[in-house]
C-alpha cells in the first residue's frame, strides 16, 4: 500500500486572528513537501480552490516547484477540476511536471465539490456532468495519442493536431477522484482508471459497496488485474498525545468547516461530531501514532485500498503543527503500516 499526504493550502489564522499571506503559506508548503520526500512517503497531492480560505488555485504551479526540491515522491493534483479546465492545457502542464520530475507526476481529476471555478472560467454549472464527460474523453485521447482528431460539444473540433510535450514515458497516470456517487464509480471502472474516494464524513465502512462495485466493473471490462488501484483521501492530523492534539486542532478544524458550511446550509460543526469522527468507525484520523496505525490497518482490511492519503491541512494548522504531523506520519505510522502488510 502507498502512503501519502494531500493538502489544499488552507491559510492559517494566528492567535491574533490574522490570516497569514498566501505567499507565506506557499513557501511553507515547499518545506513540508521536501520533508515528506526525505521521510520516504509515496505521494503528495495538492487541491484546486478559488476561494479566500486557500492559497492554491493552480496545483500545477506548486507541483512544478515541488519537482525541483524532491527526488522520489510522486506528485499529483488532489484534485484538478477537469469540468472547468482545458484538457489540452492540463495535459501539457502535467506532462511538463512529469518531465521535470523524471516520471513522478500524476493527474487526479474530478468534477469538483467546490463550484467557484465554473463562473470564474466562463462555464455554466448546469453543464456540470456533461462537461466532465466530454473533457475526460478528450484528456484520455490526448494521453494515448500524439495526433488528435476529436469532436465535442463545448469546444471546436481538433483535426490532426499534436499536443506537446509528451509525458516522461509518453503516458501520464490519470486517476478519477469521486465523492461516492455510483455513476462516477461506474465511469472509472469502465475506463479501467484508478479511483480514489474522498471519505470526509460518516462511516468509511459505508463505502465498501462502492469499492466492490468498482472491482466488479473493472473486472467485467477485462482490465489488467495487476493494474487495479484504489485509494482513500481522509482528513488527518497527528501529534504525540491524542487528546492534546484533538484539543488544539478542534477549533481550527471546526472554524473551517463552519466557514464553508455556512454557505452550504450545514449546521454548526460540534465537538461531538469531531469525536465521533475520531472514533474507530469515523472518518477522521486525528490523534497519536498508534491510534492512526490501528485505524488505517482496520480500514485497509475493510476496504482493500492500495493507497491511503492523509489530508492534513484542513482549517490551516500552523506550519509547526504540520511539520510535526508529517514527521510522525513518516517516521512512525508509515513504517509500522508497511511492516504489518508485508
Amino acid at each position: 500500500m502507498e502512503l501519502g499526504i494531500s493538502m489544499f493550502g488552507d491559510l492559517h489564522v494566528n492567535e491574533q486572528g490574522i490570516t497569514i499571506p498566501a505567499g507565506e503559506r506557499l513557501k511553507e508548503m515547499m518545506e513540508e513537501i521536501r520533508l515528506m520526500d526525505e521521510l520516504g512517503l509515496d505521494f503528495f497531492g495538492i487541491g484546486e480552490h478559488h476561494r479566500p480560505e486557500y492559497a492554491v488555485s493552480a496545483p500545477e504551479i506548486i507541483l512544478a516547484a515541488a519537482a525541483t526540491v524532491t527526488k522520489k515522491i510522486k506528485l499529483g493534483s488532489a484534485v484538478s477540476v477537469l469540468s472547468s479546465a482545458d484538457p489540452v492545457k492540463l495535459y501539457q502542464q502535467y506532462s511538463s511536471i512529469d518531465l521535470l520530475s523524471d516520471g513522478r507526476a500524476e493527474l487526479v481529476v474530478g468534477r469538483g465539490s467546490f463550484t467557484e471555478s465554473f463562473p470564474l472560467f466562463g462555464y455554466n454549472l448546469a453543464d456540470y456532468d456533461t462537461l466532465f464527460e466530454e473533457k475526460l474523453d478528450l484528456l484520455l485521447k490526448i494521453n494515448k495519442e500524439q495526433k488528435i482528431n476529436w469532436k465535442g460539444k463545448f469546444r471546436l473540433p481538433m483535426v490532426n493536431q499534436e499536443v506537446f510535450p509528451r509525458a516522461y514515458e509518453d503516458l501520464l497516470k490519470v486517476w478519477i477522484a469521486v465523492g461516492g456517487t455510483p455513476e462516477s464509480v461506474l465511469r472509472a471502472g469502465t475506463l479501467g482508471l484508478p479511483i480514489i474516494f474522498a471519505i470526509i464524513g460518516g462511516s468509511p465502512a459505508q463505502f465498501k459497496p462502492l469499492f466492490e462495485y468498482y472491482k466488479r466493473v473493472y473486472q467485467h471490462f477485462n482490465h489488467p488485474a495487476e493494474q487495479m488501484q484504489t485509494g482513500v483521501h481522509m482528513h488527518a492530523l497527528f501529534g504525540d498525545d491524542s487528546k492534546a492534539t484533538a484539543d488544539i486542532y478542534f477549533p481550527q478544524y471546526a472554524s473551517q468547516m463552519n466557514r464553508i458550511g455556512k454557505q452550504r446550509g450545514w449546521s454548526p460543526f460540534t465537538r461531538e461530531q469531531f469525536e465521533m469522527g475520531r472514533s474507530k468507525n469515523g472518518a477522521l484520523i486525528i490523534g497519536e501514532a498508534n491510534e492512526a496505525i490501528d485505524k488505517i490497518l482496520y480500514l485497509h482490511e475493510t476496504l482493500g485500498f492500495t493507497r491511503f492519503v492523509a489530508h492534513m491541512d484542513v482549517g490551516g494548522p500552523s506550519h509547526a503543527q504540520l511539520l510535526k504531523s508529517i514527521e510522525i506520519f513518516g517516521n512512525k505510522i508509515a513504517p509500522a503500516i508497511k511492516k504489518a502488510l508485508l
